[in-house]
């Protein structure tokens, strides 16, 4: 690493701007990279300084000083020169800065810092408890980890103490569980306060409801925890206990309250729980409630048209041969090339029907049913081979393996007759296809049920609405896989409910920051000039890794006198950093100067 001198020539004097650089290897060779430009160290006869910078001592007193290099020729009555050793010149205590400065200007847009300032700065402490709370959602979103993978591997790699303010050796992981136990009280505050805040930043509305469910199980007993219970999997771990988390979100994908459930809860058992816990919060309103047929019951139904509220929901596909007449008609209407919608109301009644049929999923129901059928029928010809031939005769064993093929096909067992009959030369198998059962399943392949309470919209508009349903499911892919709510490690109750809310807390900023990089238009719409493809909006995910290179560090000046000068400065962002942060109005600051016991300019004997 060393400093390289830039020369340009301005208003007829010669310049010299310095950077520091480093030589890396790259399949074209080695390359210097550009780890942060110093600026213009020496100008011109008259006036030979390069910079000056604010330095402070061990007593905290500031000084200007004038940097010069240790070979230019300099008058020694200035005390506040000082030559440095360019070929001793170093970086020091990289730190990770990037992302977690991303995270931290979303935490702000939010409001958070001043919502948790107010809910759990009450008292005295080493460190706020606001920020130690924002710690936790920075990390959720970035890098999520334990308590103890943030203590001793995460946060020592992040610049979040200068950032955050927060002094050497002050995280540890009781300090971040004591914090769980802190926020967990103000969740309802918290819901409240995000959907203030989602309206007048995005202008979102909460008029539409999408409602769906998942689980996350837990590694360990949790004795301790009367929640965490066996159930249906999502995660496909039923050798774990788990717990049931309820989502709901606006058409946008904005959370609006969220709760837990036992984990043996039954999905369809959550409905009339979420909707009084809802008017509790907000309010009686007419809402609209979106959600899959595994949480459609009729009491459901009853339960929301009790309180004047609409939805839109899938039916299940039993609920489809009611409807036969109309799936075999030619009278769909096309509202995509490859979904068709048909509206079907019902005589006196309060509700329609909509059906819906996509090629991709018939094709894929088509090759499923094919799949089983032929599985099936090379089974029944192979025990009607066993039976024909004779190295079968026991009746009651051909029962039993013929039960064994009707059970490993159960998809498509109702499609067959099958038989065992005596005749003249012994018990034979007999089996042919259902012709009327195998032209029903194939007019209902790819055919889907939605039903609704709403009046005056068109087949079309049904579909879309329902169609943001995948909002919520996006929501809960984030919540699992970027986010990684599961599994859990927690064994106590309230702080396995405290994971789910900082889990919570970071699809808060997950979320802010997807509709920030949908909604801005690029700055340079040319992609080869600023080296972003601006056809499609970033990822959050992505951003993230973007900025993620972004680093700060001390640059370390030794001088001819024997002391060294620490600079803390942000490495040079590339243009397609520049470019996003432009993006989402993001400024980076000229160094880190937010607290001078850790992050200022020093000069050190």
């Amino acid at each position: 690493m060393f400093l390289r001198p830039n020369h340009r020539d301005k208003d007829g004097k010669d310049h010299t701007y310095w950077s520091l650089v480093e030589t890396v290897r790259t399949p074209d060779g080695p390359r210097q990279k550009t780890i942060c430009y110093l600026g213009e160290l020496n100008s011109s006869a008259q006036a030979r300084w390069l910079r000056t910078v604010e330095v402070f001592n061990d007593q905290g007193e500031a000084q200007q000083l004038k940097l010069f290099p240790s070979h230019v020729a300099l008058p020694a009555d200035d005390p506040q020169v000082v030559r440095v050793l360019l070929n001793k010149v170093r970086l020091e205590r990289t730190r990770q800065f990037g992302s977690c400065f991303l995270g931290l200007e979303l935490w702000k847009r939010l409001e958070l810092d001043h919502f948790f300032e107010q809910a759990v700065d009450g008292e005295s402490a080493d460190v706020p408890w606001s920020r130690v709370a924002a710690l936790l959602a920075i990390n959720r979103l970035c890098a999520p980890g334990s308590e103890l993978a943030i203590e001793q591997r995460w946060y020592p790699s992040t610049a979040l103490d200068d950032l955050l303010e927060i002094e050497e050796g002050k995280i540890n992981d009781t300090r971040l569980y004591r914090c769980l136990d802190r926020i967990l009280p103000h969740k309802t505050k918290l819901e409240r306060h995000l959907k203030e805040r989602y309206g007048a930043l995005f202008g979102a509305e909460f008029d539409v409801l999408l409602y769906d469910l998942t689980s996350t199980y837990v590694e360990g007993a949790a004795e301790s925890n009367p929640m965490v219970r066996r159930g249906y999997s999502r995660d496909h771990r039923p050798d774990c206990e788990q717990l049931v988390i309820a989502l709901i979100v606006n058409n946008e994908g904005f959370p609006f309250s969220y709760e837990t459930f036992d984990g043996n809860r039954t999905d369809v058992s959550t409905m009339e729980t979420i909707l009084r816990m809802v008017e509790r919060k907000y309010g009686k309103a007419r809402r609209i409630w979106v959600f899959d047929r595994g949480i459609v019951s009729e009491e459901n139904l009853a339960a929301i048209r009790k309180r004047d509220g609409q939805y839109l929901t899938g039916t299940p596909r039993s609920q489809m041969k009611r409807f036969a007449a109309e799936l075999l008609a030619a009278d769909w209407t096309r509202v995509r090339p490859e979904v068709e919608v048909k509206k079907v109301a019902i005589p006196q009644g309060e509700e329609t029907y909509i059906l819906c049929r996509t090629s991709g999923r018939k094709e894929k129901e088509k090759a499923i049913r094919n799949r089983f059928s032929n599985s099936m029928e090379t089974a029944l010809k192979g025990l009607e081979k066993a039976i024909t031939t004779g190295r079968l005769k026991d009746r009651n064993k051909m029962e039993r393996r013929l039960g064994k093929i009707q059970a490993r096909h159960p998809q498509v067992n109702d499609l067959y007759d099958l038989a065992l009959r005596d005749t003249g030369e012994g018990v034979r198998l007999f089996w042919q296809i259902k012709e009327d059962h195998k032209h029903w399943r194939e007019s209902r392949e790819g055919a889907y049920l939605l039903r609704t309470n709403l009046k005056a919209e068109t087949a079309e508009e049904l579909w879309s609405k329902y169609m943001q349903l995948t909002e919520a499911e996006a929501s809960f892919r984030a919540l699992k896989s970027e986010l990684s709510i599961r599994p859990l490690f927690h064994q106590l109750e309230p702080r396995v409910k405290a994971h789910v809310m900082v889990a919570f807390l970071g699809y808060a900023l997950w979320v802010t920051l997807k509709h920030l990089l949908q909604r801005r238009p690029s700055i340079a719409p040319n992609p080869s000039a600023s080296g972003v493809d601006n056809s499609q909006p970033l990822s959050p995910m992505r951003a993230l890794a973007l900025l993620s290179t972004l680093q700060s560090a001390d640059i370390v000046l030794p001088t001819t006198d024997g002391h060294e000068i620490r600079l803390r400065r942000i490495t040079e962002p590339t243009a397609e950093q520049r470019s996003l942060l432009q993006q989402l109005g993001i400024s980076l600051p000229e160094h880190l100067q937010f607290n001078r016991k850790c992050s200022v300019d020093s000069a050190i004997a």
